[in-house]
């Protein structure tokens, strides 16, 4: 160890026994007599021992907070909230801001004269330039200070590192480091003022509560607002917006325990080193598949393409707008979608997309009926299709409850721009095809323990295979059962049944065979309340009606509207499970849920794919768009 590592170290180790001295001092000596003459109501008492201590309590609260900077690791909030329980709030803030001061300038001679170094700041320097690095354009050292200062994520004292080893001018420096810190400070001196009329039961508990979550909610808007109106002003209606952050760290923090993550080397590598934009497909087994996206490298924030339906409604489209999220609707040619993608590459945002437009259904992949081929190749940007695989299984389409789940992401195949110009838009087509084809089902990897595997199988595998009762079968733990027939298929830990059926997707195939029999004479019909909304308005209409299938249209009847849609026209029926299908019609999105049997859902929409199947020899009927 080298005589300056050897200085650096006795100065941290120095400091921190004088923080610890002082705070034993300042807890015995002033804090707890102060707080056991204000619980017995002796207010004179306890002036007398503010006003005795006044100068070492006033000189104990500074030097703490100061060296609490020059270490780090010490919480500033401790000396804060004690200095709120013994002082008034004025007081409280003037002395913990001038600890603030006097620390800062500490490090600021430490760092400009001595070149000092400390340990605990250097694990928060990548940290510090990851979000300095998010605002798109170059920002005083000011105004990066204050935004740190902001943030509830860096120390104090590792914001004043690396403040003092840019070329600011100390008075810059200072009058940064003495506002900035002033609504962290308040708002646990508030806490700590709260905590002291709590103690001397002048305050409910339910009221210190409110009044804690209310310091907190405070804080909160205030750097939000900051952020948002100053700091990443320019990156509203981007992936890296403020708000944009906000959602994923609260969608983090509702899903971190539910999967551990295993990201391929390679893939890992091409991201972390792509500079220009890009497209990343992906196939979409969960609605998480954005998120677990996300995972590969948290430095890059995808504009990501999702269904209009989700973000149509007023508030959350407001929010879309501001997050850079990219509405599409599904199977229906949207001009608009493209322009906001264009918009979005063009200011060198990555785009994810999960071209199936369709949640798996049993573990394999749909075929993508909208072909983006040319439109890839109009951007000239690269293309990298990745393969998510434990999603599907840790919460399929048909399941309510998600289960934990190892998640795999590797990379299947990156065609690059150079590649893409010299190919046509078919043969790019077919690659992405190919490139999209899994069957999760095949796949051993993660080893499934729960008891109630099979709940809710029954909404996708309606039909029994053995005897061909149609809604016979139903489900227990981890068995499906025929109430016609009494066959019994069980669920083993590897999601696969333990008979000659092997797989969901090998029973669906077989419940597919068996409706293509009688595809020439079905007739399917159900009563629907619909949900009718209109994208303009953001309104949404209610109506009862009549839906019939045939292998040739698609009929709609009510007492206000009234259409049909050839089924060569339709791409796909989306719909979910044991809810609903949907499809658009002039612009307008219907929601049609039947009111008799609802698991039907998946019937209809399987008639509808089984006649795209034959309508070109088994060559789906695609359509060019994005």
């Amino acid at each position: 160890m080298t005589k300056k590592k050897i200085i650096e170290k006795l100065i941290i180790i120095l400091s921190l026994i004088t923080v610890l001295v002082l705070l034993t001092f300042f807890l015995k000596d002033i804090m707890i007599p102060f707080i056991k003459l204000e619980i017995k109501n002796d207010l004179e008492g306890a002036k007398q021992l503010l006003l005795e201590r006044s100068v070492l309590g006033f000189l104990a609260v500074t030097i703490v907070e100061a060296l609490q900077m020059v270490v780090i690791f010490i919480p500033a909030e401790f000396i804060q909230i004690s200095s709120g329980l013994s002082y008034p709030v004025w007081l409280a803030v003037v002395l913990c801001d001038v600890g603030v001061c006097l620390g800062a300038t500490i490090i600021f001679i430490l760092v400009r004269s001595f070149k000092f170094n400390n340990d605990a700041y250097e694990k928060n320097l990548e940290k510090i330039e990851r979000l300095a690095h998010r605002s798109k354009k170059e920002k005083s050292t000011m105004l990066l200070m204050y935004f740190l200062f902001f943030m509830p994520l860096i120390p104090f004292g590792a914001i004043c590192y690396y403040g003092s080893s840019t070329k600011i001018r100390y008075w810059k420096y200072i009058l940064t480091v003495s506002t900035g810190v002033i609504p962290s400070i308040l708002t646990s001196i508030l806490m700590g003022t709260a905590a002291k009329a709590f103690i001397s039961n002048a305050m409910p508990i339910w009221l210190l509560i409110l009044i804690i979550i209310g310091c907190g909610a405070l804080l909160f808007l205030i750097i939000f607002i900051f952020l948002d109106k100053i700091y990443f002003k320019e990156n509203n209606g981007t992936p890296d917006s403020v708000i944009s952050t906000t959602f994923m760290r609260i969608y983090n923090l509702f899903n971190k325990k539910k999967q551990t993550y295993t990201i391929d080397e390679e893939l890992s590598n091409i991201i972390s080193n792509h500079k220009e934009p890009y497209f990343i497909l992906a196939n979409h087994t969960t609605y998480n598949d954005f998120y677990h996206t996300s995972k590969i490298n948290r430095n890059v924030n995808y504009s990501i393409v999702a269904n209009e339906y989700y973000l149509n409604y007023p508030i959350i489209h407001h929010l879309a707008k501001k997050t850079g999220f990219i509405s599409k609707k599904l199977f229906n040619r949207d001009v608009s979608t493209s322009l906001k993608i264009s918009r979005m590459i063009k200011k060198g945002y990555p785009i994810f997309i999960c071209p199936e437009g369709r949640l798996s259904l049993d573990g394999t992949n749909y075929p993508i009926m909208e072909k983006s081929g040319a439109f890839y190749k109009k951007l000239g940007t690269d293309v990298i299709i990745i393969r998510i695989y434990g999603g599907y299984f840790s919460h399929p389409k048909w399941r309510k409850r998600h289960f934990k789940s190892d998640i795999h992401i590797s990379l299947k195949r990156l065609i690059t721009k150079e590649e893409i110009m010299n190919m046509s838009a078919d043969e790019l087509n077919d690659i992405i095809d190919e490139a999209m084809q899994y069957d999760e089902n095949l796949e051993h990897q993660n080893v499934y323990h729960q008891l109630n595997k099979a709940l809710g199988l029954e909404n996708v595998l309606y039909r029994c295979v053995d005897c061909g009762a149609l809604y016979s079968t139903k489900t227990k733990n981890n068995d499906l059962i025929c109430s016609h027939c009494g066959k019994i298929h069980h669920l083993n830990e590897h999601y696969q049944f333990d008979d000659e059926i092997k797989t969901i997707h090998n029973y669906y195939e077989k419940i597919k065979s068996l409706e293509l029999n009688t595809l020439n004479e079905i007739k399917l019909e159900t009563n629907v309340r619909t949900k009718i909304f209109k994208k303009e308005s953001h309104s949404t209409k209610k109506e009862k009606g009549k839906c019939i299938l045939t292998k040739d249209k698609f009929i709609y009847e009510s007492k206000k509207h009234s259409f049909e849609i050839e089924l060569s026209k339709l791409l796909a029926l989306p719909f979910s499970c044991n809810e609903e299908f949907e499809l658009y019609h002039e612009d307008q999105l219907y929601y049609f849920y039947p009111t008799d049997n609802k698991r039907q859902v998946v019937r209809w929409a399987l008639i509808v794919d089984l006649v795209k199947e034959l309508e070109n020899g088994k060559k789906e009927n695609f359509t060019e768009c994005i």
